[in-house]
């Protein structure tokens, strides 16, 4: 029995997981049935939760490669101004 989304997740099978991947895609079951707004958003769920355990991240719906950040003088998680670096350390908020 299946008791919550991560037990609903790791019994989706590659075939279901193509299916309701598909099914969002098209926004129909493979019988030319449409799915609702309902059912698309539940689909789309299962379908990111089973990306999240079994596809690698380059592969995964939505997935957008990251660019070297590099517009504001970031180097290694450090801050170059004027040729000075700072450490990039995050420190914790105080408030008094």
């Amino acid at each position: 029995m299946i008791n919550n989304v991560a037990d609903l997740v790791n019994n989706i099978t590659p075939d279901i997981y193509k299916k309701l991947k598909r099914a969002v895609e098209l926004g129909k079951w493979p019988t030319g049935e449409k799915i609702s707004k309902e059912q698309r958003e539940l689909c789309l769920q299962a379908v990111i939760g089973y990306e999240q355990i079994h596809i690698p991240p380059e592969s995964r719906t939505g997935y957008i490669p990251s660019k070297e950040h590099t517009h504001c003088g970031s180097q290694n998680g450090e801050i170059v101004i004027d040729d000075e670096t700072i450490n990039d350390d995050i420190q914790p908020l105080s408030f008094k």
